[in-house]
């Protein structure tokens, strides 16, 4: 798929944080990403809160009863933390700020600037998915890839069903009939969650699902050559 502007990617916090911080994934990540940069492309990385998050949700719920506001938060300081962690490592390439307001303007001189923006999460009610989406439309660009721990979007959950076959291309609507809820839930586990679906289907915007973890195949998602993954449209 060819890419316009910004390149946007929704990193699945799972993938940088999952029993322990992932060092060698992130070192790999790193190289990758420097190397797309050299030659001329520009980055927005929104970070998800991976096992952080669940772990502080978990530890809250056992204690008193939590409200879907207060999950939200705690997730939304997870993707802030890992997304420092992301930023402190591009130090050198990246805006020195964190993305937190998609509203909040950034100068024409920074934007020219830097090649790469770090996001977190924003807003109870936004999954990283739909900040993510958020700031693509608003970087003017019509794709997004959710960057996550599956290769695909499957027919069914495959972490239940190992007869779950994978879908290479879907549209809106399709995709949103695979879903296990019409609202956002918080930790809620979909490649891509409601809310942020409704936003691309409206605005006509593309996503791309793919395996997060293999480099190679980003990178042939990054310079337009066949990938594996899904297409949703």
């Amino acid at each position: 798929m060819k890419f316009n502007n910004f390149i946007t990617i929704a990193l699945g916090g799972s993938i940088v944080v999952s029993k322990k911080i992932q060092i060698d994934y992130l070192k790999r990540f790193y190289k990758f990403i420097i190397q797309q940069i050299s030659e001329g492309r520009k980055c927005i990385i929104i970070v998800g809160g991976g096992l952080t998050a669940r772990k502080y949700q978990d530890a809250a719920s056992i204690i008193v009863e939590l409200t879907n506001e207060d999950k939200d938060w705690l997730g939304i300081h997870s993707t802030r933390l890992n997304a420092h962690l992301l930023r402190t490592i591009f130090r050198k390439v990246a805006y020195p700020k964190i993305l937190t307001n998609y509203n909040k303007p950034i100068s024409k001189r920074d934007l020219d600037r830097y090649a790469l923006f770090i996001a977190s999460g924003s807003h109870p009610g936004w999954s990283t998915d739909y900040v993510a989406f958020r700031l693509a439309h608003r970087f003017k660009t019509k794709e997004v890839i959710v960057a996550t721990k599956i290769s695909y979007v499957y027919d069914k959950d495959i972490s239940k069903h190992k007869d779950a076959r994978p879908l290479t291309e879907l549209t809106w609507a399709q995709y949103k009939k695979l879903l296990p809820s019409k609202k956002w839930i918080p930790g809620m586990n979909s490649p891509v969650d409601p809310v942020a679906a409704e936003f691309a289907a409206k605005n006509k915007m593309k996503c791309i699902v793919l395996r997060g973890t293999n480099i190679k195949n980003l990178k042939s998602c990054f310079e337009n050559k066949k990938f594996e993954g899904t297409i949703i449209k």
